[in-house]
């Protein structure tokens, strides 16, 4: 998962600080980003919700370019034009494997201190292409297409990524039970592609169970794989187990391009306050610098939010604190 630049080159990165609070958390991570020993330019691109009113498009093809021509993207939040700018992103850029980590982090109220596991959702098909939508005298069809060379590609992206980082099992997630064609051609893939690791452990569950076991033991899972609208919904529910959407930073890799985006939202309700909570954004942020193979600075970055997270004494609202995101900010870049 990293690209082979080396520090002595300068990065592109393209910036889309999006809609409501993404503005916000975009500027308090390039704050914290530019006091790193690492050479960024970046150029700004619009998308959403505002774009959309300005411009009457909410991705224009000039944003696409900017992401096709960058290192690494940095997106910050979407309104409700999300499916039009960063499903369409990641249909542009090819991106099919979407990675959500789920860690319990200090002071933030997990249901457990021991929650670190990575959610591998793929990110091409399943029922969240536009154009499988429709409606009908009756009502409305979607329909839900699963392909073997889709889905092979994930599910390998996921046992590689277990095998690289250390983790001894994949969890296959899916609802073969009812979905006997669609769902049962994903779990026969899975233990296809987990022969070829054959030191990592498998397993898999319906996703309604695995619903309920993210709840009653968190702890037992190490890598999630799973199919597009499963991913969301279920890292969502991770987001709820280690303290709240806040925390969850994501990244959307593919053979060209990467984008890496908090999972929050634009939470329109607090934009413009200068309270939302960066840490998603920054985290969002180390996952980039492992990208690019800047590890050293991954590391300084994630220790020191770390480090914030465990003092206490600078939170969001949303923590239990009164710190601003500016403030948040100011004393990560005091920690570097």
């Amino acid at each position: 998962m990293s690209t082979s630049k080396t520090k002595e080159n300068k990065y592109n990165i393209a910036v889309i600080p999006g809609d409501g609070i993404g503005s916000e958390v975009m500027e308090a991570t390039i704050s914290v980003l530019n006091n790193l020993d690492i050479d960024f330019d970046y150029t700004y691109g619009e998308a959403g919700d505002a774009c959309l009113e300005k411009t009457g498009t909410a991705l224009p093809q000039e944003t696409i370019e900017i992401v096709r021509n960058a290192d690494a993207c940095l997106f910050g939040a979407a309104g409700e034009t999300a499916a039009d700018v960063i499903v369409k992103l990641r249909q542009e850029m090819k991106m099919f494997a979407n990675l959500r980590p789920v860690k319990a982090y200090p002071n933030t109220n997990s249901l457990s201190d021991n929650i670190d596991f990575m959610i591998v959702r793929e990110n091409t098909e399943g029922l969240y292409i536009a154009d499988k939508e429709e409606l009908t005298d009756e009502g409305a069809v979607a329909k839900r297409v699963i392909t073997r060379e889709a889905e092979e590609r994930i599910i390998d992206y996921a046992f590689q990524y277990a095998k690289d980082n250390g983790k001894s099992k994949v969890t296959g997630v899916h609802k073969a039970n009812v979905l006997k064609k669609s769902d049962g051609l994903f779990k026969e893939i899975f233990y296809e592609v987990g022969e070829q690791y054959p030191d990592i452990e498998k397993e898999d569950f319906y996703v309604d169970a695995t619903a309920m076991y993210l709840i009653t033991q968190p702890e037992s899972f190490e890598v999630i794989v799973t199919t597009n609208l499963f991913g969301d919904i279920l890292s969502d529910e991770g987001a709820g187990l280690v303290g709240g959407l806040g925390l969850i930073p994501s990244a959307n890799i593919g053979n060209d391009g990467a984008l890496f985006e908090p999972v929050h939202g634009s939470a329109p309700d607090i934009a413009g306050k200068g309270i939302a909570n960066p840490i998603a954004m920054m985290l969002s942020a180390v996952m980039m610098l492992r990208y690019l193979g800047e590890n050293e600075s991954a590391d300084r970055l994630d220790n020191a939010i770390l480090t914030l997270l465990s003092e206490g004494k600078v939170l969001t609202g949303d923590l239990g604190g009164n710190a601003t995101t500016k403030e948040v900010a100011d004393e990560i870049i005091k920690l570097l």
